[in-house]
């Protein structure tokens, strides 16, 4: 590389974080060769309605659909201050023969619009595998420790046992609701058209002598050669900007997912319960050799807060395109649009790589439920020496004081939970010392979190991954 190279502001979302798939899917090659595959398009679909085009003018327009001079297209957008013209005036330079019928009767949405609709569309198809493979890992996690108890928290206090494995059902549960969307989502994308410059197809119909049939069907025809089922009937000059706050609020939506599945993750590598993936020589802190940052899942939530927020920008844009369309929408949409997909591929692409390689330490994880669990257990001992003949009353009076002293020990000594050792030394509860130990075994105080899990991943995880089977066993590589 050269110095140059360095020496103008690059967006770290490409150039440290993104996929190469997801970068392409946005760069200025695919749009432009979009919008020529549409002037394609359109040309051929009017030469079989019977406008005068020649078969050698569409084949020098496919000859040609990967030879961009981008630097004759800057060099003309800086004199017409117009891209889609300057890019006609590029691709007419290279098309002679075919350049007095390229954009015939279109406008600048046709080529601007119904490309942002097929990237988009295509980006949801990078994300919806993505998204399907870290469901995947976070299920085969699940179901691997279904059974390990771990402390449940309410308001971040203990509350319950739960176990490993269903605490990530909750994490699934959420992604498998943003799966859902993101397939809504990239279904209800329908094709722009060819819909003119107030969306009335006065141009067209000027084109075809006011035949509206074929008015219909040239629409029809370009659709169906963009690989789009559904057009809208109705537009003005652009496709609805409403679109776009479904598409940002879908990834907004996966946003949120992550960034509590990262948080948490964040907080169970405090309590030494589990890691993120560890590299070989990473190194977690350039002061503290020791640490073991959470540096994935913290990227997850930083970039998830970003994605949040993009939502902003379409929502404030749909709401002031005036009348038929405003231009003030295009400036904004180019970051938006772009950065929002991008975002999200980078979010899911390290959380694949997290969930590959979450580590679990079982022995941390029993020594805090230790720590709890006696307190957890009182209503148990309760009831087991009522069955053996005592008093409810009275039992309940005995295990208050006792567990006071141990609380006691806890916050204001720094001590170990003693509550079970002081209920042996009790001569109260003699009638169930031989069965403390069973009281207290975790397993027993975690209902139905087991068989949860297995049913949940059966009836609803394995039948949403299975559309994406064949892309399952893909691995992610992070550059960073």
């Amino acid at each position: 590389m050269s110095v140059e190279d360095f020496s103008h502001y690059k967006s770290p979302l490409v150039s440290r974080y993104a996929s190469q798939e997801m970068s392409y899917n946005y760069s200025d090659g695919k749009k432009f060769s979009t919008w020529r595959r549409l002037w394609i398009n359109l040309a051929k679909s009017q030469q079989k309605l019977g406008l005068e085009i020649n078969d050698e003018q569409i084949s020098e327009m496919e000859n040609n659909v990967g030879n961009i001079d981008f630097k004759r297209a800057a060099e003309e957008e800086k004199l017409c201050r117009h891209d889609v013209m300057a890019h006609v005036h590029t691709f007419a330079v290279a098309c002679p023969s075919a350049a007095p019928i390229i954009h015939l009767g279109a406008t600048s949405a046709f080529v601007g619009d119904n490309t942002d609709l097929i990237v988009m569309k295509d980006a949801f198809n990078i994300l919806l595998p993505k998204l399907a493979r870290c469901i995947q890992r976070l299920s085969t996690f699940a179901e691997t420790y279904k059974s390990l108890p771990c402390l449940g928290y309410t308001h971040l206090q203990p509350a319950q046992l739960t176990t490993v494995g269903k605490r990530a059902c909750l994490w699934v549960q959420d992604l498998l609701t943003d799966l859902e969307s993101f397939q809504r989502s990239r279904d209800s994308i329908r094709f722009r058209g060819v819909k003119g410059t107030t969306g009335t197809q006065t141009s067209f119909l000027a084109l075809f002598d006011g035949d509206h049939s074929k008015v219909e069907e040239l629409d029809r025809l370009v659709r169906e050669m963009a690989g789009f089922d559904k057009s809208y009937l109705v537009c003005g000059q652009t496709y609805p900007r409403k679109l776009d706050i479904d598409c940002l609020s879908v990834l907004a939506s996966m946003g949120a997912s992550v960034h509590k599945i990262c948080t948490d993750i964040r907080l169970l590598a405090s309590m030494k319960e589990l890691e993120e993936p560890f590299e070989k020589g990473q190194i977690g802190s350039s002061a503290m050799a020791y640490k073991r940052n959470p540096m994935r899942s913290e990227r997850c939530c930083s970039l998830a807060r970003h994605l949040m927020c993009l939502v902003q920008d379409p929502l404030m844009t749909a709401s002031v395109q005036w009348f038929e369309r405003s231009l003030d929408d295009s400036a904004n949409r180019r970051v938006c649009l772009a950065e929002g997909f991008l975002t999200a591929d980078i979010v899911l692409s390290t959380l694949q790589n997290i969930t590959e390689g979450i580590v679990v330490y079982p022995q941390v994880i029993r020594r805090r439920i230790d720590h709890e669990l006696p307190f957890m257990a009182t209503e148990n001992i309760i009831m087991a020496m009522v069955k053996s003949g005592g008093n409810r009353q009275e039992c309940h009076e005995e295990i208050r004081i006792l567990s006071q002293q141990a609380a006691a020990v806890v916050k204001q000594e720094g001590g170990d939970n003693d509550l079970i050792q002081r209920i042996r030394q009790s001569s109260y509860f003699q009638p169930i010392h031989d069965t403390l130990p069973k009281l207290m075994d975790p397993s027993t105080f975690i209902g139905r979190a087991p068989e949860q899990v297995s049913y949940f991943i059966k009836e609803e995880v394995q039948p949403a991954l299975e559309p994406y089977k064949d892309n399952l066993n893909t691995k992610v590589e992070l550059n960073l």
